[in-house]
């Protein structure tokens, strides 16, 4: 079936319109007509075959909500009119033993929303600035229904990418958790982090941001770059989050930790980042790296941002404006997340 979408179609052109084919939904498979998806910096990496491989036309997207219009014949979790998501993975092996602990975003053989091969139509992967997607019911998620459905969109990759180092190393009431930048991950981490528990510092270079933390959910912000109050909170943190995808000095950070503190790196700097392995070996520190999650725990996710009320603070943008939305991104001048309303995307020519 034809879709309409927008999409890169070289690396240094602007996203236009793009028309292609979606599969008939098989057995399992589920048909979401797309009402929202989020703008994530991957996209703007991607698109820019800033990471290298990207396979042009390529139609970015991987934070979907949407309403379901179709199932296959063996679907069983869903139905029509249901309102659905889709994150950054569409299928994956099954077997490994990844999958076989649902950690599917570590699987070899994982397929992501798009620019992935995709098994089905011998072709890459098209992602969520489009009409319609097409996935197997075993990656398609429930939203909560007292979520806005908008400001939920980006809850399937920032939201999840925040939640599940938190998760995973166990952060609790009576921690105190440091957040390193405050933008799309960051402000997430923010909202996740104290409905944890934790007690919540967040680090910023912009001191126009200080009040927005607080407004956010955090307990004290700190200046990064003033040496004095970077020198308060020596040895005294549980774990920090790390969202800053630019160059910076995480040993700065590291110096904050308790004995046996964990720093997580989910932001992707460009250029390597250089480690004093003394500050790992003096404390006991450990250094880590999260990606995504698992459509378990997604799933959990989405549930827990149920029950405590958590989206994104967002923009709601028409497709037409994606471009200036891309230039915006890469100058962090959004709070906190753009977010397209795909009703302004064109009817099929």
């Amino acid at each position: 079936m034809k879709t309409t979408s927008f999409a890169a179609h070289s690396a240094s052109t602007p996203l236009a319109s793009f028309e292609f084919q979606r599969r008939d939904p098989g057995a399992h498979d589920v048909e979401i007509k797309i009402l929202y998806c989020g703008v994530c910096h991957t996209d703007v990496h991607i698109a820019r075959n800033e990471w290298h491989g990207t396979t042009y036309p390529c139609v970015p997207g991987h934070e979907i909500i949407g309403r379901v219009v179709r199932t296959g014949a063996q679907v069983k979790g869903f139905k029509d009119g249901d309102i659905a998501g889709v994150g950054c993975l569409v299928d994956s092996c099954r077997a490994c033993e990844n999958c076989k602990e649902h950690l599917e975003q570590f699987c070899q053989g994982a397929t992501f929303t798009y620019n992935s091969p995709d098994r089905h139509s011998g072709g890459m992967t098209y992602g969520g600035y489009s009409g319609s997607i097409v996935v197997d019911e075993d990656f398609v998620l429930h939203i909560p229904r007292n979520l806005n459905l908008a400001a939920a969109a980006p809850l399937l990759c920032a939201g999840i990418t925040t939640y599940s180092p938190l998760r995973h190393h166990r952060v609790a009431k009576g921690h105190k958790v440091g957040v390193v930048g405050l933008g799309g991950l960051g402000h997430m981490g923010v909202k996740l982090a104290k409905a944890f528990g934790a007690h919540v510092v967040v680090f910023t270079t912009s001191p126009n941001k200080v009040t927005d933390a607080l407004r956010l959910g955090a307990d004290e912000v700190v200046q990064s770059k003033n040496a004095d109050e970077m020198k308060k909170h020596l040895y005294s943190f549980h774990f920090i989050l790390d969202t800053v995808a630019a160059p910076h000095d995480i040993n700065a950070y590291l110096v904050l930790l308790k004995r046996d503190g964990i720093l997580t790196q989910v932001g992707v700097p460009a250029e390597p980042l250089s480690l004093q392995v003394g500050c790992l070996i003096f404390g006991r520190r450990n250094l880590s790296g999260s990606l995504i999650g698992g459509i378990q725990e997604t799933q959990e996710m989405l549930d827990f941002c149920g029950t405590h009320n958590i989206t994104s603070d967002i923009e709601l943008i028409p497709i037409q404006e994606i471009n200036q939305a891309y230039e915006r991104l890469v100058k962090s001048d959004v709070k906190y997340r753009f977010v397209i309303d795909m009703d302004s995307l064109p009817a099929l020519s």
